[in-house]
């Protein structure tokens, strides 16, 4: 395919992708402001952080005056899976410059690894212009919805009233479940969910969440290292 068309196909595929996260990039810049940032502040941290998850987080632990180092590795906990999702897309796109692979990694966020994932599973290659045309438009969509969340939040009195705080649980689950076709998705789902569900009960959040992913990677493994016979 060529460029053009790689381009033209990934926007398509970023059409979805935007209008699922708006609301959430939306909150962001409400919550932002509500916490002492100022309009300039929601935007930068979206703009350089770029990772929904983490940014709520740092203002939670931002406005309880803790450490630094517990914020950075609170922050790490919870991003811990976007390791995961470069060590499978690394692999995909060898043939990239290393300045590609540098931008490509800076902007593998969640949809990008799911769309890039199916986009491969279809027998598609993981062209440059491809990956670009999806992650640009999603980017720029999500600074620009924390910049009119943080402007026009206040308009807002209380998000949760309106059920808003929720669309991130139902999100992530939606990304979950475009996966349910692979071979062993239901073990590892249920794997990783008791663990997280334990880990939150135990130690609490945001710890549940790498764990929670640690233990399904290991659940896939060994599931993946048995025996086929073992397996029926």
């Amino acid at each position: 395919m060529s460029v053009k068309q790689d381009f033209g196909d990934a926007l398509r595929a970023a059409v979805p992708v935007i209008l699922a996260a708006g609301p959430f990039g939306l909150l962001f810049g409400a919550i932002a402001v509500d916490n002492g940032f100022t309009v300039g502040e929601a935007v930068l941290m979206s703009a350089t952080v770029y990772a929904g998850a983490s940014q709520m987080v740092g203002i939670d632990l931002f406005g309880d005056k803790i450490e630094p180092w517990l914020i950075v590795f609170s922050i790490f906990a919870v991003n811990f899976r976007h390791v995961l999702y470069s060590a499978v897309i690394g692999r995909k796109i060898g043939h990239w410059t290393a300045f590609q692979r540098y931008v490509g990694f800076f902007l593998l966020i969640d949809p990008q690894f799911a769309e890039a994932e199916k986009r491969t599973e279809n027998g598609k290659p993981l062209s440059f212009a491809w990956y670009m045309g999806l992650a640009i438009p999603i980017y720029l969509s999500w600074v620009a919805e924390g910049f009119l969340g943080a402007t026009f939040g206040k308009l807002v009195e209380n998000p949760a009233d309106y059920g808003i705080d929720f669309l991130l649980p139902i999100y992530f689950l939606g990304l979950v479940m475009g996966f349910r076709k692979r071979p062993n998705w239901l073990p590892v789902v249920m794997v990783s969910a008791v663990a997280s569900i334990g880990a939150y009960a135990v130690v609490g959040s945001p710890w549940h969440v790498s764990i929670g992913a640690l233990a399904g990677v290991a659940s896939a493994a060994a599931i993946g290292t048995q025996p086929k016979e073992a397996r029926e």
